[in-house]
C-alpha cells in the first residue's frame, strides 16, 4: 500500500515538473521571439564592395554586437560610389559610408545630411608617381601627365601640391582617365595618378611590379581630411539618434575586435566578398595592416571627429572655388 502511495506521489511530482518545464520552455520561446521582434532593422550602404576597410562592420555582425544593441543591420553594396549621400537624404537608407569632402559639397547644395562618425582619420587618396618617370620632387611634374578620375577636387589637390613644392601647376598636363586610373599608369599613358588609394591601387600596382613614389597631400599644404565617414540625414539625427548611437557603439566594438583579431576579421570579409568583385587575400591583408593604424591613433579615437578638421577642409574648398555656399562645420558633422 505504501509502495502504491509512493508511486502515485512520484508520478505527481513528475507531472508537475513536466508542466513547469513546458511553461518555462514556452516562456523562453516567447522571450526569444520577443527579442527577435524588438530588433530594429536598418539599412547601411557601403561606399564600395566589401573590403578590408569594412572589416569592423562584419566583425560587429558576426560577434553579435549589432544584435546586443537591438539592431538588425543590412550591409548593402551600392550601385555607385556616390549613392550613399543621395539615398540617405531621400530616406532610402538609414546610414551610409561616404567621403568627407563630398559631404561638405552636398551640404553646400542644401542636401540635409551630416557625418556622424569618421572611419579613417587621414587621406588614403595620395598622388602616386611612377619611379621610372623621372619625377623626384613634385616640381618635376611640370611637363608630365597626371591621370585623374573626373573629380575637380583631385585636380585642384595636385595643383596645390605642385605650387607648394615650388612648381608651376599650369605646366602639369591633366588627363581625365575616368575610372581607369590603374591601366592609365600601368601602360604609361600617364606618369602619375591622383584618386588611387594607398591601401588598394598602390598595393595592386606594386604587385604587378610597378614601382611607385607616393606623396601625401597633407605634406604639401592641403589640409588633412578624414577619408571615409558615416552619414545620416538631419531627420534621422533628430528623430532616431538613439538608433544611430546604438549602431556606432556596436561598430566601435567591431573595430576593437578587429584590432585584436585582424586575421579573423579578414576571414569575415573574404566570406562576405561580392562575386562581381572577388577579393585577393594577400591584398586585403596588406590593406588592413595599412588601415588599422589610420583608423585610430594620436589624432583621435575611432569614429571621433574634430571641428578644426572640418573647418580646414571647408575653407580649402572655398578657397579653390569648389564650394560656393557658406557652410559651417556644425552643419556637416555631429
Amino acid at each position: 500500500m505504501k509502495l502504491k502511495k509512493l508511486s502515485i506521489f512520484l508520478l505527481f511530482i513528475m507531472l508537475v515538473s513536466l508542466v513547469f518545464s513546458g511553461c518555462s520552455s514556452a516562456s523562453n520561446n516567447k522571450e526569444d521571439k520577443s527579442a527577435t521582434k524588438e530588433l530594429k532593422e536598418i539599412n547601411v550602404l557601403l561606399d564600395w564592395y566589401p573590403n578590408a576597410v569594412h572589416s569592423f562592420l562584419y566583425a560587429a555582425e558576426e560577434q553579435g554586437y549589432f544584435k546586443e544593441a537591438g539592431l538588425k543591420v543590412n550591409l548593402i553594396t551600392p550601385a555607385g560610389t556616390d549613392d550613399g549621400i543621395k539615398l540617405v537624404a531621400a530616406g532610402k537608407a538609414d546610414l551610409a559610408i561616404s567621403y568627407p569632402k563630398q559631404i561638405i559639397l552636398a551640404r553646400g547644395e542644401n542636401i540635409p545630411i551630416k557625418s556622424v562618425g569618421a572611419i579613417v582619420r587621414s587621406s588614403l587618396n595620395q598622388l602616386m608617381v611612377r619611379k621610372d618617370s623621372g619625377v623626384k620632387t613634385l616640381k618635376d611634374l611640370e611637363g608630365k601627365k597626371v591621370g585623374y578620375a573626373s573629380f575637380d577636387i583631385d585636380k585642384e589637390t595636385v595643383k596645390a601640391m605642385v605650387a607648394q613644392a615650388g612648381g608651376d601647376p599650369s605646366k602639369v598636363e591633366f588627363v581625365d582617365v575616368g575610372y581607369d586610373l590603374m591601366p592609365g599608369i600601368e601602360t604609361k599613358q600617364v606618369d602619375a595618378i591622383i584618386g588611387g588609394y594607398i591601401n588598394h591601387e598602390k598595393i595592386l600596382l606594386e604587385k604587378k611590379g610597378i614601382e611607385l613614389e607616393t606623396f601625401a597631400p597633407s605634406d604639401f599644404g592641403v589640409p588633412n581630411n578624414y577619408e571615409l565617414a558615416f552619414v545620416a540625414s538631419d531627420d534621422a539625427i533628430k528623430n532616431n539618434n538613439d538608433t544611430i548611437q546604438a549602431f556606432l557603439g556596436a561598430a566601435k566594438k567591431g573595430f576593437e575586435y578587429t584590432q585584436k583579431n585582424p586575421d579573423k576579421a579578414l576571414d569575415l570579409i573574404l566570406k562576405a566578398q561580392n562575386e562581381s568583385f572577388p577579393l585577393d587575400e594577400e591584398t586585403e591583408k596588406k590593406s588592413l595592416e595599412i588601415l588599422l593604424p589610420l583608423m585610430e591613433n594620436e589624432s583621435g579615437k575611432f569614429l571621433s571627429q574634430d571641428k578644426e578638421n572640418w573647418n580646414n577642409n571647408i575653407k580649402w574648398l572655398k578657397d579653390k572655388n569648389l564650394l560656393q555656399a557658406d557652410v559651417d562645420s556644425k552643419d556637416v558633422f555631429q
